[in-house]
């Protein structure tokens, strides 16, 4: 059986984080492996509370796991703080250079609630490099970047810069948060003497209502489809194919947001 290791915060609720990364992992026919980076205080409406792990126990957990595990990708989530990226660049590494690391660029919870400091969002640029595919959302994206991206060429400078300012070789901005059709937009770094091959990926609007952790689906979907051996492009594909299916079956246990189902 194929292992992908997910680095994120933990959801008491299931529906995000490292919980949700482990259901997608399962439903996808891979070990999952795991690294809490923080603890949050949270239910289906809010976060109440974030908790950061200390640098060096991730650091640590990280490297007992590369040391043991043979690993066939790394999903990055929530980080919470500059000292735990920072730890998480030097774990990073000592993985083997082949291994597919899709890093999930988590600034804030859908209310707005902060999950990473201001600080380490300088760190994230010196992570991306390191990684295979950057996956923001689009406010992800303009706070990182400094463009916006409510239109479709506002979102193209923006995949371009993170790119080629901030070198990652691949990055998926995600639509979802775009009023209209939630396309996708897809920018991959053929060569360094050319602009990145940018793709629009149709996406369909699904009526459900607020959704819990389809980022952190798709990131983690994605991750599963790298370390069962999918080339770059047929994993996002079939990531955002498994994580619309969850939608049409989402459900509701608490107050708040539904959850994606996995079944």
């Amino acid at each position: 059986m194929r292992t992908a290791l997910t680095i994120a915060g933990s959801d008491p609720t299931g529906g995000a984080g490292i919980q949700a990364d482990l259901q997608v992992f399962r439903a996808h026919g891979v070990h999952g492996a795991a690294v809490i980076t923080a603890l949050t205080v949270q239910d289906t409406e809010r976060v109440h509370q974030s908790l950061p792990a200390f640098p060096n126990v991730v650091l640590d957990q990280v490297r007992a796991v590369i040391r043991d595990l043979t690993l066939h990708a790394v999903k990055i989530g929530m980080l919470a703080t500059d000292d735990i990226a920072r730890h998480l660049l030097v774990a990073l590494g000592e993985l083997p250079a082949e291994v597919p690391i899709v890093l999930d660029p988590v600034l804030a919870a859908s209310d707005g609630t902060s999950l990473l400091e201001r600080r380490a969002w300088g760190t994230l640029g010196e992570l991306m490099p390191r990684c295979t595919l950057v996956t923001p959302n689009l406010l992800e994206a303009e706070q990182l970047t400094g463009v916006e991206t409510t239109n479709r060429e506002g979102a193209e400078r923006a995949a371009r810069m993170l790119v080629d300012d901030f070198g990652a070789p691949a990055v998926l901005l995600k639509g979802g948060h775009r009023d209209g059709a939630p396309d996708d937009l897809l920018a991959l770094r053929t060569s360094s003497e050319t602009r990145p091959e940018l793709h629009w990926l149709e996406g369909k609007r699904i009526d459900s209502g607020p959704v819990h952790g389809t980022g952190c689906a798709l990131s983690a979907a994605i991750a599963a489809e790298l370390a069962s051996g999918a080339d770059l492009p047929a994993a996002v594909e079939s990531s955002r194919r498994f994580v619309a299916s969850a939608i049409t079956q989402s459900h509701a246990p608490g107050k708040g947001a539904r959850f994606l189902g996995f079944a």
